[in-house]
């Protein structure tokens, strides 16, 4: 799905980078969240249900995803 099909109000981290590398989400309907790239607000959207939101919140709190950055 494209960002720019969707009527969102896009949030991004306050640890974003100057450089524009950050990924946007935000909420929608029915608890589902959707993520963009930043450079690329037009571009492909992800969209994930609340549960899959909540199990890799969940993972990142824990540490499970360190290891790759």
């Amino acid at each position: 799905m494209r960002a720019s099909q969707l009527d969102a109000c896009w949030i991004k981290s306050r640890h974003s980078n100057a450089e524009g590398n950050c990924v946007e989400v935000a909420p929608l309907g029915g608890g589902a969240v959707a993520l963009r790239n930043s450079r690329d607000p037009d571009g492909p959207a992800l969209v994930y249900t609340a549960a899959e939101m909540a199990a890799f919140l969940a993972g990142a709190k824990e540490g499970e995803f360190d290891h790759l950055v």
